[in-house]
């Protein structure tokens, strides 16, 4: 059964774990858009999941859910969500959510804006590999003009996140 996640609910979810090239081929035969960023973590040596299956459960917050009604940093927010018990999820949850969840709310807003979070994003925390700014953090998953879609992201350690934009933890 797919994982219905809102706000503040708690979903368990199974990441059957394989090599990216598996993975690209079932985000492929889902049709799954990617970006080209997405594109470069799934490529990255990094990107190495175990062998086996891992049963992981999610729980998708705003950034005023953790306290920060103001907005913050990526790292500030990484730093209050493992305060409250919230765990970073490898690379691999974004993709296996992605896959399972095909009910995501439509974006309403079709424009990429520079400097935020696009509208109905919601960002799966993940480990940074890299400070860099110009090299992709991480995942967000969006639903956009009736296509899903895997994204990736770049910013760096001063972007402001919104208070509304909302990502997914483990527990």
């Amino acid at each position: 059964m797919e994982p219905l996640l809102k706000n503040g609910s708690v979903q368990p979810l199974t990441v059957h774990h394989a090599p990216a090239s598996v993975w690209r081929e079932r985000l492929q035969a889902a049709q799954i858009r990617l970006n080209a960023h997405a594109e470069a973590l799934l490529t990255d040596p990094r990107f190495t999941p175990t062998t086996g299956t891992t049963r992981v459960r999610l729980l998708i917050v705003t950034v005023a859910d953790l306290g920060l009604t103001t907005g913050a940093t990526l790292p500030v927010i990484f730093t209050r969500a493992q305060a409250l018990g919230l765990h970073l999820c490898p690379l691999p949850v974004a993709v296996a959510l992605r896959l399972h969840w095909r009910t995501q709310d439509a974006s309403t807003d079709a424009a990429m804006h520079r400097h935020r979070a696009p509208q109905g994003a919601v960002t799966v925390a993940s480990p940074v590999w890299e400070t860099d700014p110009h090299h992709p953090k991480g995942f967000y998953l969006r639903r956009l003009d009736g296509q899903l879609w895997l994204r990736g992201y770049r910013c760096d350690d001063q972007f402001g996140w919104t208070a509304t934009d909302q990502f997914a933890f483990m527990l």
